[in-house]
């Protein structure tokens, strides 16, 4: 008896199909098992929290300017695969 291609075909996609059911069904079935052995730590009343006051954004200062401009133009000189004295930069401001 031969087989069409279609056949083995159908056959494999079909034997995939189904483990893959008991794959998710085993994972179903461990998590189940797991959630009914472990016991849920006591918790403690929910209380209401209080708000805290908000951060005051500090303001950042560069130490050594000339060194951070230094490293960021390595960097974007890096990233453009020009060379470092190609690229000249005007100005820094934080964002």
């Amino acid at each position: 008896m031969e087989l069409s291609n279609t056949f083995v075909i159908l056959m494999g996609l079909g034997t995939v199909f189904f483990g893959l059911v008991c794959i998710i069904a085993l994972c179903y079935l461990m998590s189940w098992v797991v959630q009914k052995i472990t016991k849920p730590a006591n918790v403690a009343p929910a209380t209401t929290p209080v708000a805290a006051p908000a951060p005051t954004p500090a303001k950042s200062t560069i130490t050594n300017r000339q060194e951070f401009i230094a490293a960021v133009s390595a960097v974007i000189a890096e990233e453009l695969g020009t060379d470092v004295s190609a690229i000249k930069v005007l100005s820094v401001k934080e964002l």
